[in-house]
């Protein structure tokens, strides 16, 4: 993967029409390509960040180091906010459990902070350090990416087929009434 190929955060719009804020009215269907896109978009982040933690420590692509540190932290804010403000509600007024949704919530927090961290590291070679200790950032890398592409695959597996068939949520009153 080229550094113009990594995602670009601002891309991944969660606004609703209004511009207030993620649509929560959207149907399951409209939910689930969100979150389709989001889920490709987090994959595709995971593949440059397998790609760097592979070039360690002499081949790094500085400029794909800079790209993917410059997005992975808004995209995973914005990702996650959707998931928090519409997917999880949804989620919930399906299956009533909210110790998943509590769950997902904290790896949430986890993967932000992770991300924090990967951010500066990735910053600081892409703007020329050398890589000071190649193993343990390849472990940090893979740490990271391979976290993501289990709750991806999780939420692929669970959460998305319970939202399949779920009421509409509102935000201020929760699932809607049919």
């Amino acid at each position: 993967m080229s550094a113009k190929e990594v995602w670009m955060a601002s891309a991944y719009d969660t606004s609703g029409e209004d511009g207030a804020g993620p649509s929560a009215a959207a149907s399951p269907a409209a939910r689930i390509a969100v979150m389709r896109r989001a889920h490709g978009e987090k994959l595709r982040v995971c593949g440059a960040l397998e790609e760097i933690a592979d070039a360690l420590p002499d081949r790094v692509d500085r400029l794909m180091c800079v790209s993917v540190a410059s997005t992975l932290l808004p995209m995973l804010r914005n990702i996650h906010r959707y998931e928090e403000e519409v997917i999880f509600p949804a989620y919930a007024a399906a299956t009533a459990d909210m110790q998943c949704v509590e769950r997902l919530k904290a790896e949430h927090v986890e993967d932000e902070c992770f991300a924090d961290e990967l951010t500066e590291a990735l910053m600081t070679i892409g703007h020329g350090a050398a890589v000071a200790n190649p193993e343990a950032l390849g472990f940090m890398l893979r740490g990271f990416f391979e976290t993501i592409r289990r709750h991806v695959a999780f939420e692929r597996d669970h959460i998305l087929p319970a939202i399949a068939g779920a009421p509409e949520v509102s935000p201020e009153n929760g699932p809607a009434r049919q």
